[in-house]
């Protein structure tokens, strides 16, 4: 499993904090506020368990200890609609604990696959992850960066700017 955070790292510190994706994360990841953790599940039900270890984890820590989760997915959800089914599931495990407005998820699966674009679309790129994720982000700290960031409305469009001119060859590359 240590060969999947390795990757999950590899990730992050040169697609995502490297080709500056998601400006927010270089301060989480440079001051270790960010947790990575490889599920060994292999049905929804151990994998939800895992999240819920996660949610209470980020409960009983301040955010400037532990900010934001990233759960690896190694062993099951490769198929990109089993990976959505089980997101719908974390959204109302929230739902239920009263947690939305408190914690985010946000999604970055292999095959990843905006809506009613076409397979080739240069934007899956940029959601495009080594293996499933699940990450989870504290809804304050993002609302913060957000607001102290110009061009947060840009940011899609540069970033889907950036993945057609690196193209999908050089990002699996990379």
């Amino acid at each position: 499993m240590q060969g999947v955070e390795q990757a999950v790292r590899h990730w992050l510190e040169s697609v995502v904090v490297g080709l500056n994706l998601c400006p927010f994360a270089a301060a989480t990841v440079r001051e270790q506020r960010l947790r990575i953790v490889v599920s060994r599940a292999e049905e929804p039900v151990a994998l939800l368990d895992d999240v819920q270890d996660e949610i209470n984890r980020l409960d009983d820590r301040p955010a400037t200890e532990l900010d934001t989760t990233l759960i690896a997915i190694p062993r099951m959800l490769s198929r990109f609609d089993a990976y959505l089914d089980v997101l719908d599931e974390v959204e109302r495990l929230l739902k239920r604990q009263g947690r939305i407005g408190v914690y985010q998820v946000a999604s970055f699966h292999p095959a990843y696959r905006f809506d009613g674009l076409p397979p080739d679309d240069p934007s899956h790129l940029t959601n495009r992850a080594p293996v499933p994720l699940i990450h989870l982000l504290r809804e304050a700290s993002l609302e913060a960066a957000i607001d102290s960031y110009p061009d947060v409305d840009g940011m899609p469009e540069r970033n889907i700017g950036l993945m057609e001119e690196l193209g999908a060859e050089k990002m699996r590359k990379i």
